[in-house]
């Protein structure tokens, strides 16, 4: 089985945003996880440009919820987090995609969690033509995340980091 995963983030309703790889971990009927490597490329369409990401993640793409998190980890913890309000992933033969509906919720190292791009979520909702239920349906995704943060709720705990064991 190959377990490489291509992994494409649209911009709503389908459109190319970007794209990088990485290795399955685990994949159930609710989520898939994934290790991407550090020195990975990250081609990002929208700004034609080619990108290497210097650090070590695990990434989370629920088929159910309405978000991913790439967790960036460093000695077997994870030391910040970026998570992306979308619409639950689709996985395809070893490809995932989501729309990236522009919230977004991270935490740098060593500091707290903070919702970002709310500007840009605005505009794209104009410029994308974001129907009034997928805008509504983005902002209670992003209660529900930061709910999943503040609690610990898998995929924001330690027990993530495990499954790097043997890797």
């Amino acid at each position: 089985m190959n377990n490489t995963l291509k992994i494409k983030a649209l911009k709503y309703p389908d459109i190319p945003h970007y794209e990088w790889e990485g290795t399955i971990l685990e994949s159930t009927p609710d989520y898939i996880i994934v290790h991407c490597k550090y020195g990975r490329q990250l081609v990002h369409h929208t700004k034609n440009k080619v990108f290497t990401i210097t650090n070590t993640s695990i990434e989370y793409f629920s088929l159910k919820e309405w978000f991913t998190a790439a967790l960036e980890v460093e000695d077997g913890a994870v030391v910040s987090g970026y998570c992306n309000v979308a619409m639950p992933s689709v996985l395809k033969n070893n490809e995932v995609s989501f729309v990236d509906l522009d919230l977004d919720y991270i935490q740098k190292k060593n500091q707290k969690w903070e919702v970002v791009d709310e500007d840009e979520f605005e505009s794209n909702s104009v410029k994308y033509q974001y129907p009034p239920e997928l805008k509504q349906e983005a902002l209670l995704a992003l209660d529900r995340l930061q709910h999943f943060v503040k609690s610990g709720r898998f995929p924001f705990n330690q027990e993530i980091v495990s499954l790097l064991n043997g890797v």
